[in-house]
């Protein structure tokens, strides 16, 4: 899955609305993969605007997986109307530690935390690195727990990732007055 998602990294260039890159359907709920996986891929299959396509049984998967599937504000990401692919925007040395992100409508911006190691890590995305002015403050919400920070941030999001995880956000300038 992973390395499908590497391949489509690459053609992210032509991906628009109406032409979208689909690196095939998801395998969430099929086996074969964590939990904390599914969601990196369901992660970066939203944030890549590829098609949902669910390819499991439905009648025949776990909760886990249904919540996973049914994140409405994962999805949302995948269907914001501006249809701009996330990209990769920082790569660890040993390419294990990344950081994908992508604009999205009313200036919002998706940024995802991807940890591939065998280890929890500390992943920092960089506001330059995005695109975004390093002294811009932001709100972030974090989309799978659902829950806005408390802060507001400059320059860099920084948070630690589980092993094989993601944490994925939604941020926005502090100076719009809400945006989840």
């Amino acid at each position: 899955m992973i390395r499908i998602a590497d391949l489509n990294n690459k053609w992210a260039k032509y991906a628009k609305p109406g032409g979208w890159n689909d690196p095939d359907m998801l395998q969430v709920g099929n086996g074969g993969m964590r939990e904390s996986e599914y969601r990196v891929h369901f992660s970066l299959w939203a944030i890549m605007k590829a098609p949902l396509l669910i390819g499991c049984d439905l009648s025949r998967v776990s909760n886990a997986t249904l919540r996973i599937l049914g994140n409405d504000e994962v999805i949302a990401v995948n269907q914001d109307r501006l249809g701009v692919q996330a990209r990769k925007v920082q790569v660890s040395e040993d390419s294990l530690i990344e950081v994908w992100s992508g604009p999205l409508s009313e200036g919002r911006w998706v940024v995802a935390l991807v940890n591939r190691s065998p280890i929890s890590a500390k992943v920092t995305a960089r506001w330059k690195a995005i695109g975004l002015n390093p002294v811009q403050p932001m709100y972030a919400r974090d989309l799978w727990k659902k829950a806005t920070m408390d802060k507001v941030i400059s320059g860099e999001l920084s948070i630690r990732v589980p092993s094989h995880d993601v944490r994925l956000f939604l941020i926005w300038p502090a100076t719009e007055t809400s945006s989840s």
